[in-house]
């Protein structure tokens, strides 16, 4: 072991051959790394860049620390040079050499001006200096790295999504999809205004939209913050989307409008079905509440005169909405009308009912000959003329043919049917039903 110096025991020479091959070594990668960093494409556009926010204070502090890396560098480079030069002067190094060199390579030997805030100067030894221009460089790097990510990613993005607008805008234009008058219309003057904004601070703060890697000490680590981009995205979409749907009616509008045409005339034609039956009802069925039937609507004929409207003068954007509500008025109107021609009919279906069950019966009573019965005879033509004549008490009616069904199943000794309100036993071998039911509309 050597003499002990002011740096600790005095390095010999292998000792010093191998710290000089060392700090050699990280000379020329620091060296190497530098100069990848003064030429950095990020660093190139920060320098050139009219930066705002907390880009600009970032960059002036980044600034600070690549000057003062060279700085340190520089002193590192004289040092490093200055041991060299002592190592040269002799093949054997002798003690004076050695221990100028231990506390050049070991000690605090190394002076960098401004190397530390509110200092002049600050004294590093090789060691120290390695590290303190090591976390200069990650600390700039890391600010080159995200402003240049944010700057690769962001404005390549805007722009073709501005591009994509001005082709929605100019197809919006075309179907009369304009802002003040239409909703779409005015979300793209939105989406316009926003994007042209973000490209703006984008450009010049782009750290404002950069989202460092939790957990990452790594220069760089991180990805740009594309929330406000990914929104605006959407948006566009949903009013291309909006757009394609005018454009469908554009092409579709013809069809649809006489489709509406023929719902509404169905409609009108079954309206006028349930009246005419409710005349009939009501002069054929006697003691019966018969449900009015109302005539048809005249808004929807006078919105669907302003559709076709709209179609002549293409005005597209107002037909689309116009025609999604018709075509559902539409069909609730053909329901309306057909379940009021149900509600009206409702007494002769019964009636045709009841003369369906009456004839099933007397086909029945002639299977089992007894077709000639008095009881029969008299129950039957009871019944019928009941059921034959205007206006018929479907009540009455319904009594008759239950008293003739009661007949019937006394005569064959089948189960009584049940009085009336009950359900209606099968008076059938084998619950087989009796016979087809018969309708007669002439009474």
């Amino acid at each position: 072991m050597g003499v002990t110096g002011t740096s600790g025991p005095v390095m010999d020479r292998d000792e010093v051959d191998r710290a000089l091959a060392r700090l050699g070594a990280e000379h020329e990668a620091i060296e190497t790394s530098l100069l990848a960093l003064q030429d950095h494409a990020g660093r190139r556009l920060l320098e050139g860049a009219e930066l705002t926010g907390v880009t600009k204070e970032r960059w002036a502090a980044t600034e600070a620390s690549i000057s003062l890396l060279w700085t340190c560098f520089d002193a590192y480079t004289d040092a490093l040079r200055t041991a060299r030069e002592i190592r040269a002067r002799r093949r054997w190094s002798s003690r004076e050499d050695l221990v100028a060199l231990t506390e050049l390579l070991r000690g605090e030997s190394v002076t960098v001006a401004g190397g530390e805030a509110a200092r002049l100067s600050t004294r590093y030894s090789l060691a120290a200096l390695v590290d303190r221009m090591n976390e200069l460089y990650a600390a700039s790097l890391d600010m080159v790295v995200a402003a240049d990510a944010v700057w690769s990613a962001l404005p390549a993005r805007i722009d073709l999504l501005a591009a994509e607008l001005q082709r929605t805008r100019t197809l919006a234009h075309s179907v009369g999809v304009r802002p003040g008058e239409h909703p779409a219309g005015d979300d793209l003057e939105r989406i316009t205004r926003t994007l042209t904004a973000l490209r703006a601070q984008v450009i010049s703060d782009p750290l404002a939209f950069w989202r460092p890697a939790e957990g990452s000490s790594a220069p760089g680590g991180g990805k740009p913050d594309t929330t406000v981009y990914d929104r605006e995205a959407r948006a566009l979409e949903d009013v291309r989307r909006e757009i394609d749907a005018v454009l469908t009616v554009r092409q579709d509008a013809e069809q649809r409008l006489i489709r509406l045409r023929d719902v509404l005339s169905r409609a009108d034609r079954t309206l006028a079905e349930a009246r005419t039956a409710r005349g009939e009802v009501l002069a054929k069925i006697a003691a019966t509440e018969v449900p009015v039937v109302s005539g048809p609507p005249t808004v929807l004929q006078e919105q669907l005169a302003t559709a076709a409207e709209y179609r002549r003068t293409a005005q597209w954007h107002r037909l689309s909405p116009l025609l999604e509500s018709l075509e559902q008025k539409a069909e609730d109107e053909l329901l309306r009308a057909r379940e009021s021609l149900t509600a009206v009919t409702a007494p002769l279906a019964v009636r045709a009912e009841l003369r369906g069950r009456l004839d099933a019966y007397k086909a029945k009573v002639a299977r089992h000959g007894l077709a000639e019965d008095p009881l029969l005879v008299e129950r039957y033509d009871a019944a019928r003329r009941m059921l034959w004549s205007a206006p018929c008490d479907l009540r009455v009616a319904e009594q008759a043919v239950l008293r003739y069904q009661q007949a019937v199943a006394e005569l064959l000794g089948t189960p009584r049917i049940p009085p009336q309100g009950g359900p209606a036993e099968d008076a059938t071998p084998h619950g087989r039903d009796p016979g087809t039911h018969r309708g007669d509309s002439s009474a």
